[in-house]
């Protein structure tokens, strides 16, 4: 049909650096020649990626991040299952392949891997993401701990805390310890920034336990992940793919999602203002971003809307994956400019009412039924659209996603120590850093006020026994006495008779007795 392929021909034909990851499909027949594409310049309006299991969801986001590898531009990816890591080995040809590649006509497929670097959560093999308590923040750390309200208050002060008296929060370690002096020794410090019952501390302390139980002891250290490091560029000027592995998480999804947030935070806190540019620095891919929003305090929810709001000025894209659209809250799915859709499962009434609405959030179409056709997606397909550079949604078009050129597969353990072998960016990482932080500062002010206690105490005893003594002298006291008296009337009498004789021996007596009197009184 030459006038929908002239329609999706002019406005996906952009002058500036896109990549392409499709060909365009209308009533069953393959446009070979009208390819759809997305320009790097609007990729950092974000993005939505979904579908239903098994409808080639992965697959659309592993072309996607092979495209922006070849453009130059690094990205991040969330690797729930495992089988993302494939990106970083050739793809192995077959003949179901083959008869995949010849429905694009003349498409050029070559089997190549791509420059990857793996990082790990919880030991699923990488290099170790790590960060601190205090770049957490309350808030971050009280819903990795499940805290109420009040008790995320409570936690909200002692980070102030902790702030004010120069304590760095490095560890679990480091917030144990400073819960431990709180509850304690510096109970009267921290009565000045409000009141926190004996009860809320604890319970922060239990929570911080069953996090330790779940590995997360691993996590919380030095060093922190640096946001330049997933960032880089490799000589043949390709763009970082860095894999986060979450096999081990995905029982934790508080833990890892929160994780995902923070870098995405520290992210907006460290990059600087570009405004516009050619194409994104950083692309991050939140897979499974359901469990992202899951049980999110409105506070974060807020925060997080303001940072995907104003990230996109440093230069950061974030793409979220899930299989429904209605998984995102309203405020972030009205900020997201691409749109990638797979086919949705319709099984009861209230899905099919859950279809009709989501049609209604893509662009006006004159060539498809949306409604109808978001059920009858065939695996590979998706509906498209994104912004275009004049700045206004790209038609709705079918497109087939083209094949993944690296390996669509997990890689073995052996594949994965051989890269973790030669990885600057995992040797790095590999050691934790402890430095002086909370817990070496507060173990050294308790010691100091423990000493002082007992000085005081040891003081305090002297004074009672010497106060126990005077009012109650000993026999030995009461002799020591006698003998000194007697002692000092003998001399005196002895030495007033030699220098005066009678009449002088009371003059002499008396001062003698003066005199003696005085120094054993």
């Amino acid at each position: 049909m030459k006038n929908f392929s002239q329609n999706i021909q002019e406005n996906y034909n952009f002058s500036g650096e896109h990549i392409d990851i499709g060909v365009a499909l209308y009533e069953n027949e393959i446009f070979s020649d009208t390819h759809v594409s997305i320009p790097l310049s609007t990729l950092n309006r974000h993005g939505l990626i979904t579908g239903a299991t098994g409808t080639g969801k992965t697959k659309t986001i592993q072309k996607l991040l092979e495209r922006l590898s070849d453009a130059g531009v690094p990205s991040v990816m969330m690797d729930i299952k495992g089988d993302i890591s494939g990106l970083s080995m050739p793809g192995e040809y077959s003949e179901k392949l083959q008869k995949y590649i010849d429905k694009f006509g003349d498409l050029e497929w070559q089997a190549r891997g791509f420059p990857v670097e793996f990082f790990s959560l919880l030991n699923e093999g990488g290099a170790q993401v790590r960060s601190t308590v205090s770049e957490f923040g309350p808030f971050l750390f009280a819903r990795v701990l499940g805290l109420s309200s009040v008790q995320t208050a409570a936690l909200t002060i002692i980070f102030k805390y902790a702030d004010d008296h120069g304590l760095l929060l490095v560890d679990l370690e480091d917030l144990e310890t400073l819960l431990s002096f709180l509850a304690t020794d510096g109970k009267n410090e921290l009565a000045s920034y409000g009141q926190i019952s004996q009860a809320t501390i604890q319970v922060i302390m239990r929570q911080i336990i069953v996090l330790k139980s779940q590995g997360a002891s691993q996590f919380f250290g030095e060093k922190s992940l640096d946001m330049s490091d997933l960032m880089r560029v490799d000589d043949e000027g390709k763009g970082q793919i860095n894999i986060i592995r979450l096999m081990n998480s995905l029982r934790y999804p508080q833990l890892f999602s929160t994780m995902m947030i923070q870098i995405l935070t520290e992210l907006f806190g460290t990059l600087p203002e570009i405004g516009d540019i050619s194409k994104p620095k950083l692309v991050v891919i939140i897979d499974e971003a359901h469990l992202l929003f899951r049980d999110l305090p409105n506070e974060i929810l807020s925060e997080f809307e303001v940072i995907i709001k104003l990230i996109r000025s440093k230069g950061v894209s974030v793409i979220f994956c899930t299989q429904n659209p209605m998984d995102i809250p309203e405020i972030i799915l009205s900020q997201l400019g691409l749109k990638i859709q797979h086919a949705l499962r319709a099984f009861t009434a209230k899905d099919n009412e859950s279809i009709k609405k989501m049609a209604k959030n893509f662009p006006v179409s004159e060539f498809y039924d949306i409604e109808k056709n978001l059920t009858t997606l065939g695996t590979g397909e998706a509906f498209v659209t994104t912004i275009g550079e004049n700045g206004n949604p790209t038609p709705l078009v079918m497109t087939k996603i083209f094949p993944p050129e690296s390996r669509m597969d997990t890689i073995t353990d052996a594949e994965l120590a051989s890269f973790l072998s030669i990885s600057p960016i995992f040797a790095s990482y590999k050691n934790p850093i402890n430095p002086e932080s909370a817990q070496e500062i507060l173990a050294q002010k308790m010691m100091m006020i423990q000493s002082q206690k007992r000085e005081e105490e040891a003081e305090k005893a002297r004074i009672m026994t010497e106060k126990e003594r005077r009012k109650n002298p000993t026999m030995t006291d009461a002799i020591v006495e006698s003998v000194t008296k007697t002692f000092g009337k003998e001399i005196a009498r002895s030495v007033g008779t030699k220098i005066g004789g009678r009449r002088m021996g009371s003059i002499g007596a008396e001062i003698a007795r003066g005199i003696l009197g005085s120094i054993f009184k």
